[in-house]
């Protein structure tokens, strides 16, 4: 069968079967259709109502070309090449999609951009973070709406964008910029503290500190510090004067108080009446 067919086969086809004496085969090959779906078509089982689109006048057969397969059965097909050449259409570049979710984010993100890569265009801020120019410019000045609010995040933490996307970015950025200061003539800018290169954070093989984690750069792997160690030379601190004044008088107060208890027990023990006196008492009264 053949590789270029027309545009629309299926319709195409219920017209040659109509219009024209080709087989089944010429047919099939032509729409790049089975022979099978063919033969549907020609016993009304296939394609109803489905209307007949005629390959002459869409110019993609010649009336010679038909009538010439029509005399000779093993002959094939082809349509025609248009010699009008159509430009391609280009589609154009839409903003960055951004959940809902998230699109609260995107002006803290515009933050953190602006504040560790200056270098960055505000077409790159756009591609990463998917805002507009005009938002850029406000949070740039503080006349965004919310600009006291506006806290500076990582927009790869946020997952606004991806590291790799970022880095690359920022790796134009950088190179740009060092071209227009060779070609003003000016030193090239010291390398300063920025975000570790995807080669670095994705190398596995890098050793790790507690938890897991690499340490950072800079940093050397501490032994751990045991807490006998931590309090050995701590002394014992002196005792505070006023503390043992008011536990000296906080003793006097107790012994005093289980002085007066004692005393109160043995007197309500002298003064009770036995049984004797109270059985005379009641019988006065009776």
């Amino acid at each position: 069968m053949s590789t270029n067919g027309p545009l629309m086969p299926k319709a195409t086809a219920v017209w040659l079967v109509d219009n024209t004496s080709l087989t089944f085969d010429q047919i099939a090959d032509f729409c790049g259709m089975h022979i099978l779906e063919i033969k549907g078509i020609a016993d009304g089982d296939v394609a109803q109502g489905i209307r007949g689109k005629n390959p002459v006048t869409a110019g993609e057969l010649s009336r010679e070309a038909i009538s010439d397969a029509e005399a000779d059965p093993d002959a094939r097909l082809k349509v025609v090449k248009s010699k009008v050449k159509i430009p391609e259409i280009k589609a154009k570049k839409r903003p960055r999609y951004t959940p809902v979710s998230r699109r609260q984010d995107r002006p803290n993100a515009v933050v953190w951009l602006l504040r560790h890569h200056p270098e960055l265009k505000d077409s790159q801020i756009i591609r990463l973070v998917g805002t507009t120019k005009p938002t850029i410019g406000q949070i740039r000045d503080r006349t965004h709406w919310n600009s006291a609010n506006l806290v500076p995040q990582d927009p790869v933490t946020l997952g606004l964008c991806k590291q790799t996307d970022l880095d690359i970015e920022v790796e134009k950025a950088t190179e740009r910029r060092a071209k227009e200061r060779a070609a003003a003539g000016l030193p090239p800018i010291e390398a300063g503290e920025s975000l570790l290169p995807t080669a670095e954070t994705t190398d596995y093989s890098l050793p790790t500190g507690p938890g897991g984690f690499a340490p950072a750069r800079g940093q050397e792997e501490q032994p751990e510090i045991s807490a006998d160690a931590v309090f050995a030379n701590v002394q014992s601190a002196a005792p505070d004067a006023e503390e043992a004044e008011n536990q000296e008088e906080a003793d006097r107060v107790f012994a005093k108080l289980q002085e007066m208890s004692s005393s109160s027990s043995d007197a309500g023990a002298d003064d009770q009446p036995s049984d004797a006196g109270f059985n005379e008492v009641v019988n006065k009264e009776a």
